[in-house]
């Protein structure tokens, strides 16, 4: 499974809230609903939170292992 906690600490420590996403129109509402809950996101949405958050993939996604 993909593991968004790094860009969720991220957004903590630069201080980026849903308002700040939503004015920036850099991902939509629904999108930050679907990070904070561990949903899919497409690469475009990628693209666009590596920009804002000037980071490389890597360092706001993490894979873990399913455990079977």
């Amino acid at each position: 499974m993909i593991s968004y906690e790094k860009m969720l600490n991220l957004f903590q420590e630069k201080g980026i809230t849903s308002y700040t996403v939503r004015k920036s129109g850099d991902i939509g509402q629904a999108t930050w609903k679907k990070i904070h809950e561990g949903g899919h996101i497409d690469t475009r949405t990628i693209n666009a939170l590596c920009r804002l958050l000037e980071v490389q993939p890597g360092d706001i996604l993490e894979y873990i292992p399913d455990e079977r």
